[in-house]
């Protein structure tokens, strides 16, 4: 694949402030001798995983599943496909779901529908991006990291054609950065059990 041009839309300071800030409320949450099992989806969410991971300062398991819902296009299908299934159970554990980003919300919807089927004591969300123009489900996480408009975004594990995952900053691929719709206050929005 050629290189596609993006533009900077969060700065990767800008990223590890916003993880930093995510983390806190996530620690504040949480009695302090809570081991959070995180689940990201794989492969969108590893990089955030990773992060937010370090900065939670708390111990944690960690499990990943795969799913498809775009392919090669910049915009969902809406068909979710299971690709990869977790490794470890979830029963009986505080479960934090650590997406990249939320559009329509069908792929979430289907990991928490999954997720809540293997009994988890508690079941949460955070998500880096949430794009809530693009909705098609009533569906929101518990924590977010920026709210955006509807641009196709890459970098920081996310990527277009499995391209431009690397990028240490989220990018618009092929725009500009006049997104004016960057609110970076954290959502508590569900209690504990989701």
């Amino acid at each position: 694949m050629a290189d596609v041009g993006h533009t900077v839309l969060f700065s990767a300071d800008q990223v590890k402030d916003r993880v930093s800030g995510l983390a806190a409320e996530i620690r504040r949450a949480y009695p302090a001798d809570t081991t959070l099992h995180l689940v990201t989806i794989l492969k969108g969410g590893f990089v955030f995983l990773a992060d937010l991971a370090r900065v939670l300062d708390r111990p944690v398991t960690i499990d990943f599943v795969a799913v498809s819902s775009y392919g090669a296009a910049t915009r969902s299908t809406g068909a979710v496909r299971l690709r990869q299934d977790l490794y470890l159970p979830v029963r009986d554990r505080d479960v934090l779901v650590v997406e990249d980003i939320i559009d329509t919300g069908e792929t979430l919807a289907w990991i928490l529908k999954h997720l809540r089927a293997g009994g988890p004591r508690s079941l949460r969300t955070v998500v880096l991006l949430d794009k809530p123009s693009r909705r098609k489900l009533d569906i929101e996480a518990d924590y977010v990291g920026f709210t955006i408009s509807d641009r196709f975004v890459v970098g920081y594990g996310l990527d277009h054609d499995e391209q431009l995952r690397h990028l240490p900053y989220v990018a618009v691929l092929g725009g500009s950065s006049t997104d004016t719709s960057t609110n970076v206050s954290c959502q508590t929005t569900r209690g504990a059990s989701g």
